[in-house]
């Protein structure tokens, strides 16, 4: 009897440290499970993501380990993007990263409890994402690429002086594309320019609205629209071969073959948007009161093999203050 009491003791000294092994041992963090969506794939909107992850690792957010990324692009198509909306939703993800305004809305309209943070946003606003640029007011925020375009245009006249026309190419039916025009036909009123518009529905028809600028146009300004810059290979030709000088809304486009900018880095504004996240992940801010951002610091670029090719002098006063690049 005693041997048979000793046993059973036994056994209930293994089921109690048992139970109290699973009770007090510290549980497992739980890995972060981020969804990255972008309207299409071109040089600043990769430049975006790639920002956002880099800051991310750098902060010990190291992919498979502490986070896992589901990254998607909608290949230029809205009914893509919505469907990418809903795979994000059913999953259950804890953050979203929506790249550029087309992808942003496809989510916001379909995910409202959990946090999303945008980037390559123009006018987050008048996209319906935010109630404000100061009091988001829903589960959105993150940062703006609203271009310095009044220190663009005059950086058109100070490279081409006897410029009278501006043309513009972009896709009216992206709401940040509409916003930059509007904004540029204000700009070159008061600095005695006027703008060439010409509309595109899909990249195939970027260059047939390229060389409608032949003969028509002094200077070509290519904004931070999605559609054109996936096609721009097709404005730089025409321009190269009219020796049409482009003044572009980013610099990556620049680093291709425009002309100039004074623009936004999406490589930074990707990682400013990833500071935005850790404050929501880590300090529990909440994305209603976080503020849009815009890039804190802006750059001019000029390349120089394009200044040579269309028969353009940097003038001393721009090459002091400028980054001077070559041709990729």
């Amino acid at each position: 009897m005693k041997k048979k009491g000793f046993l059973w003791f036994a056994v209930i000294i293994v089921i109690v440290a048992g139970a109290l092994f699973f009770l007090l041992r510290k549980p497992a963090a739980e890995t972060l499970k981020v969804g990255i969506v972008q309207i299409v794939e071109h040089p600043a909107l990769d430049s975006a993501r790639e920002g956002f992850i880099d800051l991310f690792t750098e902060n010990g957010y190291i992919e498979g380990e502490k986070v896992t990324y589901q990254i998607q692009n909608a290949q230029g198509d809205m009914a893509t993007a919505n469907t990418i909306a809903q795979k994000f939703k059913n999953d259950n993800l804890d953050l979203i990263l929506a790249i550029a305004t087309p992808t942003a809305q496809a989510v916001a309209n379909l995910i409202k409890d959990k946090p999303i943070l945008i980037t390559a946003v123009t006018d987050p606003v008048g996209a319906g994402l935010v109630a404000s640029a100061e009091q988001p007011g829903t589960n959105v925020t993150g940062t703006n690429d609203l271009q310095p375009m009044e220190g663009q245009f005059k950086l058109a006249k100070e490279l081409a002086p006897g410029a009278q026309r501006v043309g513009i190419i972009y896709n009216a039916g992206e709401a940040n594309s509409v916003t930059q025009v509007r904004m540029a036909k204000e700009i070159t009123g008061q600095l005695g320019l006027e703008v060439v518009e010409a509309t595109v529905d899909t990249s195939a028809g970027v260059l047939q609205a390229a060389q409608s600028f032949i003969g028509r146009v002094d200077v070509i300004y290519v904004p931070t629209d999605n559609t054109v810059v996936s096609a721009f290979s097709s404005v730089l030709k025409v321009a190269e071969e009219n020796k049409i000088p482009i003044i572009a809304g980013e610099e990556n486009l620049v680093s291709q073959g425009a002309l100039a900018t004074v623009g936004v880095n999406y490589y930074r504004l990707g990682r400013q948007t990833a500071e935005m996240a850790l404050k929501i992940i880590r300090d529990g801010a909440k994305p209603e009161t976080m503020p849009i951002e815009s890039q804190k610091d802006t750059e001019l670029v000029i390349n120089e093999d394009t200044a040579k090719a269309i028969g353009i002098t940097i003038p001393a006063s721009l090459r002091a203050k400028a980054t001077i690049i070559r041709n990729q």
